[in-house]
């Protein structure tokens, strides 16, 4: 009895023994897995750990099939990645100095997959083994809100890279307040508040959203933009739900600085003589687009000795404007065709009589050619609407509260 006792003692004991230690075994392997799990390494939504990585920036002259071509990929593949892409990414807008990454199995030749950051916001994946596919990916971004505000010592571009904020916030803000505010006549201790919302992806910040509220201090005054939108998108309006827009733009270019102002008898730099300037000058870089600064009817498209490339719009039976010196137009702009406000209708250039690239914008009333930024009656943009007006009121406060924080 004692014997047989001591003998399913130490069976039962083995077992337990065998259980324990063969738990710890599963457990470790349980522990090894999540390792291996969290060491995997993923570029673009794809697991890269079998994959060797090579990222360059598309040099002159590269294009999507030469790449792949020296890199082993057929011409079978390429041609049918090319047609997948159609719908998906045009391959004639692949950009010097944009980034590409090829991924390549290991110890294989050839790409399995090509992919293309076309901007900030997205990057074009194109699977060449197996299913060729083509897929746009857009980035995930997050939005953060924004409150920033600064005194000018010099002007309103050195202060916000005084203080590191956004440079493209100094255009959205000349936009906001064109028809307030002179930007050229601003003075030391002029101040702005500003609320806007960021955009990030990976943390990193790679644009602007919109400006929602902004106060600048300027002659003494306090100037309010509130942003709200009617069911139209968003516009800006002061405190009093006035329209800070008129029915015009305040200049043709998103992007500029005024060379030339509207002025009598300037010297011409080409004919060395002095004679009327009856336009104002932007200077910027060939190719920066054009706008037009009200809906309207081009009344020309054409060529003339002085003005080089030009378009005439006609937007009521008052207002008319002029745009010279283009290199090109837009494609689809010709006599007749009605235009929007904003809408592209060519690019800077210096055709026809002139020194360097610019648009020499010209604006008529009634006939005469005249300086549209002392033109002091043009027609205001809509107030907010009755039915909106508690909304925007309550919009409104609680910008200003935020400005003032």
């Amino acid at each position: 009895m004692i014997i047989r006792f001591f003998l399913v003692f130490f069976f039962v004991l083995s077992l337990f023994s065998c259980n324990q230690k063969s738990g710890e075994v599963v457990e470790q392997k349980e522990k090894e897995v999540e390792v291996v799990e969290k060491e995997r390494n993923f570029l673009y939504g794809i697991d890269v750990d079998s994959f060797k990585v090579e990222t360059n920036k598309i040099k002159w002259g590269q294009s999507f099939s030469n790449i792949l071509l020296k890199r082993g990929v057929s011409n079978l593949r390429i041609h049918n990645a090319s047609l997948k892409s159609k719908n998906v990414f045009n391959l004639k807008k692949i950009r010097k100095g944009k980034n590409y990454t090829l991924l390549t199995k290991k110890g294989k030749k050839a790409p399995e997959f090509f992919i293309y950051e076309a901007d900030v916001y997205s990057y074009i994946v194109y699977k060449l083994t197996d299913s060729i596919y083509v897929n746009k990916v857009n980035k995930e971004i997050t939005y953060h809100e924004k409150n920033i505000s600064g005194v000018i010592n010099s002007s309103l571009y050195m202060s916000f890279e005084e203080n590191n904020y956004p440079p493209i916030l100094v255009n959205m803000m000349v936009d906001v307040f064109a028809w307030q505010i002179d930007f050229f006549k601003i003075m030391l201790k002029d101040s702005y508040n500003v609320l806007y919302t960021e955009e990030q992806i990976d943390g990193k910040v790679v644009g602007i959203k919109n400006i929602k509220a902004a106060k600048f201090f300027h002659d003494n005054l306090n100037y309010y933009a509130i942003a709200y939108d009617q069911g139209f998108g968003d516009d800006y309006f002061d405190e009093n739900g006035n329209s800070l827009r008129k029915t015009f733009l305040r200049s043709p270019l998103k992007f500029y600085r005024i060379s030339s102002k509207f002025r009598k008898k300037r010297y011409h730099p080409i004919l060395k003589r002095y004679r009327d300037h009856l336009g104002t000058d932007y200077a910027a870089p060939r190719g920066t687009p054009i706008m037009s600064v009200a809906d309207g009817i081009i009344k020309e498209v054409r060529w003339g000795k002085n003005n080089g490339r030009f378009v005439k719009i006609s937007h009521n039976n008052i207002y008319s404007t002029q745009y010279l010196h283009m290199s090109k137009f837009e494609k689809g702009i010709k006599k007749g065709k009605k235009i929007l406000q904003g809408e592209v209708i060519g690019y800077v250039g210096s055709t026809g009589l002139a020194t360097g690239p610019h648009v020499c914008f010209r604006f008529w009333r009634n006939g005469n050619q005249v300086d549209p930024y002392k033109q002091k009656d043009l027609p205001e943009g809509e107030p907010i609407s009755p039915k909106h007006l508690n909304s925007f009121l309550y919009v409104k406060d609680k910008y200003i509260v935020s400005l003032s924080d």
